[in-house]
């Protein structure tokens, strides 16, 4: 199939989103046809990177959010336009923003520790509540 050929996509219902969200991605939310998600950053430097990253992916996989940008954190907004709701490529991009943006090397057990603790280099707002339940489960 080319990429300007479509309508075969299925599209799921406000209540599978939710499901879906909920199970799949804790973090996003569902609000006008869209799913979405609010990454805070340290700052300007960061938010640059996070809107950088987010760019690459989405123009790898070819498929592009809406994205509002601002000092301290960026706005994704996801749906697919060409199906006119929210498809398997939604959760698919959605779920590869959080991987790659939400990586954090130093809880996991390999040779990169991560950005120090220390204001001069954060980076990215890490959710408390991941890191939590990533340490206590190791």
């Amino acid at each position: 199939m080319g990429w300007r050929e479509d309508g075969t996509e299925k599209t799921y219902t406000d209540e599978e989103v939710e499901a879906r969200l909920k199970e799949e991605l804790p973090h996003w939310y569902l609000e006008n046809g869209w799913i979405r998600r609010k990454y805070k950053t340290s700052g300007w430097k960061s938010t640059l990177m996070v809107v950088n990253t987010i760019g690459h992916l989405a123009e790898a996989g070819f498929h592009h959010p809406d994205l509002t940008v601002s000092y301290a954190f960026v706005i994704v907004k996801l749906t697919n336009h060409a199906a006119k709701g929210i498809t398997d490529k939604d959760f698919e991009l959605a779920k590869k923003f959080e991987e790659v943006v939400m990586w954090q090397p130093g809880l996991d057990d390999g040779a990169l520790v991560g950005t120090p603790d220390d204001a001069r280099f954060k980076y990215i707002k890490y959710d408390y509540w991941k890191v939590r339940w990533i340490l206590m489960n190791r």
